[in-house]
């Protein structure tokens, strides 16, 4: 079963037990699928779908953090609630040590030595990463290692 697919189920599945959060979170991410499928005028491929739950959650997670620096503890409840919903439908994410074991191998297949080569470690690092770790967990860990 494919991500469209599971969320549609998923998306029944909460009408049934009428769970409304979890169902209007669903739509959320079923809506950006629909709007991308229509605007490239076909249907998603998994890695597609994937890439724009990451840019869903990478978005609330922004917004979770502005929120806590505001005080506005009812927004925070909220946006945590449904990170966790669409978290769901994502790989594993890697752990640090991971990351860091990742970025190592990396630099070393590319005889990386400073920071002028960033942009090529962190081009050939994404690939291996994508959907699984938080773009800001790997260049950290990248800036690190290059230093």
């Amino acid at each position: 079963m494919n991500l469209s697919e599971r969320l549609n189920d998923d998306m029944k599945q909460a009408m049934k037990s009428q769970d409304k959060f979890k169902l209007t979170t669903i739509r959320m991410m079923r809506a950006s699928v629909k709007n991308m499928e229509i605007e490239l005028k076909r249907p998603l491929e998994d890695n597609e779908v994937l890439d724009i739950l990451s840019r869903e959650i990478k978005i609330r997670k922004d917004s979770l953090q502005e929120f806590q620096k505001a005080g506005r503890d009812d927004l925070v409840t909220g946006l945590a609630a449904e990170i966790e919903i669409i978290s769901q439908y994502l790989p594993e994410q890697l752990t640090e040590e991971e990351i860091q074991e990742i970025v190592r191998q990396t630099i070393q297949e590319l005889g990386a030595s400073s920071k002028a080569e960033m942009g090529k470690v962190m081009g050939a690092l994404m690939p291996k990463t994508k959907g699984r770790a938080d773009g800001k967990l790997v260049n950290k860990a990248v800036q690190q290692f290059l230093q």
